[in-house]
């Protein structure tokens, strides 16, 4: 009896830690912010008994400990994306068990099926979003409608290319300049055969929709946070991918 007792605790400390590594990692990889990512964690072990626990996440890794003999828990964050569906559910679920409606093995069964669970938008429509989207943003760019047609094209062929070459090659540099490139090729085929009449404005609204626009924003909220490391990391990645759409279009521009 007097060994069972430990373990059922040890057992017990393990699952607060799984669930909250599982939920800091869903929130990561779904575009949170390092801060509130470690609010979650901290604040779903504080509720579940554990007020001591420790949490440092960075835009690549999550690690996490607690007071008393357990280890330090660790895990590396490969792919991130942007899904604030998943973050919300994963807050809910952070709310219901700081007010007691959940415990931390029911959460976690709750969490697997959250991670599991599809992107709350296909891909089909992000494409279609985003060739509407680089019509309107031409529209807003003082463009004129006889652009408005182009841009949606380009829009739509720069996006797929980015959103497949970056699974296929890994390098989302590479994917990103790839897919600029093709904007200013096609922007510039259409006013070449005067589909489109202003190449600037296709450009402009065609590569709005890559843009690192959350990231940007991200990167600031972490500095102003206090979370030096991952702000600084984000705005060097925003920073990279910015160059790369400029990098693409620069190439075209040069032999138009």
């Amino acid at each position: 009896m007097g060994l069972d007792q430990p373990s059922t605790f040890s057992r017990a400390i393990n699952e607060i830690m799984d669930t909250c590594m599982l939920a800091g990692q869903i929130m990561l990889q779904s575009g949170a912010e390092t801060y509130r990512v470690e609010d979650t964690m901290t604040r779903i072990a504080e509720a579940s008994g554990m007020p001591g626990a420790h949490s440092y996440v960075t835009p690549t890794a999550i690690m996490f400990s607690t007071t008393g003999a357990e280890s330090a828990r660790l895990v590396r964050i490969d792919e991130r994306t942007t899904d604030l569906h998943k973050i919300a559910q994963v807050n809910d679920i952070s709310r219901r068990i700081s007010s007691g409606e959940l415990s931390a093995v029911d959460a976690y069964t709750l969490l697997k099926v959250i991670e599991a669970g599809p992107p709350e938008y296909p891909t089909w429509l992000k494409m279609l979003a985003a060739a509407i989207a680089s019509g309107c943003f031409t529209i807003m760019f003082q463009g004129g409608w006889a652009d408005f047609i182009p841009s949606v094209i380009a829009g739509f062929v720069g996006y797929t290319a980015a959103l497949y070459l970056h699974k296929w090659v890994q390098v989302k540099f590479f994917a990103e300049l790839s897919a600029a490139f093709a904007i200013g090729l096609l922007a510039s085929i259409f006013v070449e055969f005067h589909i489109g009449r202003e190449l600037d404005k296709i450009i402009i609204g065609s590569v709005m929709p890559l843009v690192p626009g959350l990231l940007i924003t991200n990167a600031i909220r972490d500095l102003m946070a206090g979370h030096l490391v991952s702000g600084i990391s984000k705005g060097a990645d925003a920073l990279l991918t910015a160059f790369a759409i400029g990098a693409g279009v620069a190439i075209i521009l040069t032999f138009v």
